[in-house]
Order: C-alpha cells, then structure tokens, then sequence
C-alpha cells in the first residue's frame, strides 16, 4: 500500500502544519489561486468524516474555530466554503477524511457561488 500523505504530513515537503492538537491538525500548502485554503485533518487514519470519533469531531470542531480566527485575522475573507467529499463519486480523491476549509473574497469571479451552485447545474441531472 502506497503512504497516506495524510498519514505522514511531514512527508510532502510542499505542505506545513500550521496548528495542531490531540488529534487533527490544520495543513496548508502555497496555493495560487485559493489563497489562505488548508486542510483539517485527523491524526488517526479514517477514510471519511462518518468514521470520526466522538473526540474526533470535538477537536476539529475547536480546529475550526483556531482556524477561522487566525483567517479573519490575516487574510480578512468575506466568507468560508467548508466541507468534506467523501468516496469516489462524493469527490474524494485522498481516502483519509479530511475538511476543506476555503476563505472566500468578494472580489473573485465566483463570489456568491457556493458548493451547491456546482451541484444544480443542468448537466449534473441524473437521468433515472
């Protein structure tokens, strides 16, 4: 089995941790386009958010708010898309649970357009 680059943050020299606890921690990597995103992530491999633990969910949930005010305070976003994908069809490319949390500015092409924009397009229809 490959390496879960999740597993070993420390091994993609790309990403840096930025705060952890117990047991999640915030990871980013430069990004060019999404500016200030990162990951929260947990310390103990799980393939998706519905095999977090009650202590789990605790800490990230505490991760979320540690995050959001080192945000709020460096970069000043005008609003947030969080969220999980969760297996192939969800969108989840990296099988160990991880939340995506993008700052969001009201300058960007795409402001006001949220996760489920994406979703309700036409071309999205099942034909069942």
């Amino acid at each position: 089995m490959d390496q879960c680059v999740l597993c070993s943050p420390e091994a993609d020299k790309e990403q840096k941790i930025i705060f952890e606890n117990d047991s999640c921690y915030f990871v980013q990597k430069d990004q060019r386009i999404l500016k200030g995103s990162g990951l929260i992530v947990p310390k103990s491999h799980k393939t998706t958010v519905f095999d977090l633990s009650r202590e789990e969910w605790i800490d990230t949930q505490e991760m979320i708010q540690q995050v959001k005010s080192w945000l709020d305070e460096t970069l000043k976003p005008d609003g947030y898309n969080i969220g999980y994908n969760c297996y192939k069809t969800g969108g989840q490319h990296i099988f160990h649970a991880h939340m995506h949390i993008i700052p969001r500015f009201q300058d960007e092409p795409h402001a006001g357009k949220g996760i489920r924009h994406w979703l309700k397009q036409e071309e999205n229809k099942r034909h069942i």
